[in-house]
């Protein structure tokens, strides 16, 4: 592992794109691929996504929903089955017309989302209101072609959750949409240590061919605003497009209510542009792939070896995800500052005079502040760090927001916001498609959502004047 100044790596506080990227390839995440809109996970990065899916994983199958693959290869036929969804997909579609060295008869789209495909494989499998509901989840990979892209947030690829569920009655179905939005925004709080504003989309943002779509939006630091998962409500338009039933109790045909609902590696990017400083990443510990690191400080002293190596053993054996640095050739400050852009919550310093002593320095990486403390208390110390480090990135995040969340009904007043420091904005809107497009094209902002349990308010529209009955978050976003 290449060991480098930090005076060469961008800061946040500067140009905070260029900050971002930089960080990410110099803390071993990701890197660009060599095909263009692409990018490789690094293990380092590929590990955060490992503790999501792991956190996530358990909370899918504890709901009952069972794992599945399907493939990667869709008939063009199946995409062009529902009007809206092949409209919305269209222009990022991905599209294979040889395979083994022939034209094929039938074109076959990269999977850009597995609706089609996997709702094919439900109506030949399930045909009795005894089968459902349907719960199935999978893992996998996704091609949306992107013309302008961005590491984590926006690749031609990602990899993602996907799942489809299908239930006898649209109440069933919706109990499962609000579930699979709600396991979202706790991944974000509990795990990822950010605060996300949930709710329902206008019908211009909603998913294509979805008759509802649920998100949970997260502000970033520079003001706009990141989609972080979506949860959709598709009623029964893919069953009766592709013509699926099921007999229901009474022996009459039924098409099944569905849903879909997806998170991505795009929270990953999310995840870095909200932890992290001047110095490079902040991990929140429960996602972190180390939670601390151990440097020994002295070079070839096996005494302090062995002192080490209990020192990791004792923190393995707590749960404490560890690594140890025995990187004797680079100085001390590269150490550490290889570690500090690497985000690792906690390092834990060892030289002679803590081994003398039996004693264990501990750094921070949310504050730098340092204490020492007893080898035979570092377990339990730590943990009560790690777990206020937890604690305290969410309340930055969840403060961060509300300070950056505006309330305005003067649309003078919403454009200055928008033309400067940005944020969210929770403005009356009349949910007119005329007004949404207007309000986009003059500030560069769109409906986020409309939280659920928003209190109808009766008033007048942000840009038209005219009678409006709910206050929408806006914002400009990724």
């Amino acid at each position: 592992m290449a060991k480098f100044e930090k005076k060469e790596l961008k800061k946040k506080s500067g140009n905070f794109s260029d900050w971002y990227t930089d960080v990410i390839l110099k803390s071993e995440m990701a890197d660009y691929a060599p095909v263009k809109g692409c990018m490789v996970i690094r293990p380092y990065g590929y590990a955060i996504w490992e503790n999501i899916q792991a956190y996530m994983d358990r909370l899918i199958k504890e709901k009952g929903v069972d794992n599945a693959y399907f493939p990667l290869l869709i008939p063009e036929k199946f995409l062009n089955l529902e009007k809206e969804h092949v409209e919305g997909f269209s222009p990022h579609l991905a599209v294979v017309t040889i395979a083994g060295g022939e034209k094929l008869s039938e074109k076959l789209i990269v999977r850009p989302t597995s609706e089609t495909v996997m709702y094919q494989m439900y109506k030949e499998w399930f045909h009795s209101w005894r089968d459902l509901p349907v719960l199935i989840n999978q893992w996998n990979n996704i091609i949306r072609w992107e013309k302008r892209t961005y590491l984590f947030l926006r690749t031609s690829e990602f990899l993602w959750q996907e799942g489809h569920c299908a239930h006898a009655t649209h109440s069933e179905s919706n109990d499962f949409i609000l579930w699979a939005l709600e396991m979202y925004a706790k991944t974000y709080r509990d795990l990822l240590g950010m605060h996300g504003i949930t709710g329902i989309k206008s019908e211009t943002e909603k998913f294509a061919g979805a008759d509802k779509t649920y998100s949970v939006e997260l502000l970033m630091p520079d003001g706009k605003a990141l989609q972080g998962g979506t949860s959709h409500d598709l009623g029964q338009n893919f069953a009766k497009a592709l013509d699926w039933t099921v007999l229901d109790k009474e022996g009459k045909k039924l098409n099944p209510w569905q849903n879909s609902w997806g998170f991505s590696t795009r929270s990953i990017g999310g995840l870095v542009m909200v932890n992290g400083d001047d110095n490079g990443l902040s991990l929140p510990p429960n996602v972190a792939p180390y939670q601390a690191v151990i440097l020994p400080i002295s070079a070839e002293d096996k005494s302090l070896d062995i002192y080490v190596q209990k020192l990791k053993d004792q923190l393995l054996k707590s749960g404490v995800r560890v690594a140890v640095d025995n990187d004797t050739n680079s100085s001390v400050g590269r150490r550490f500052n290889f570690w500090e852009v690497k985000g690792v919550p906690a390092r834990l310093e060892i030289g002679k005079r803590e081994m003398e002593n039996k004693k264990v320095t501990i750094a921070r990486r949310d504050n730098f502040e340092k204490e020492t403390v007893d080898i035979d208390q570092i377990t339990a110390h730590l943990q009560i760090i790690l777990k206020e480090m937890q604690e305290q990135a969410l309340a930055r995040h969840r403060k961060f927001t509300q300070d950056n969340t505006h309330m305005t009904d003067d649309y003078s007043q919403f454009k200055k916001i928008m033309s400067e420091k940005r944020g969210f904005i929770r403005s009356l809107w009349c949910e007119s498609k005329e007004c949404e497009a207007k309000i986009k094209a003059e500030t560069k902002a769109t409906t986020r959502v409309l939280p659920l349990d928003a209190p109808e308010e009766k008033g007048k529209c942000i840009y038209c004047q005219k009678e409006a009955f709910h206050r929408w978050y806006f914002a400009q976003a990724y």
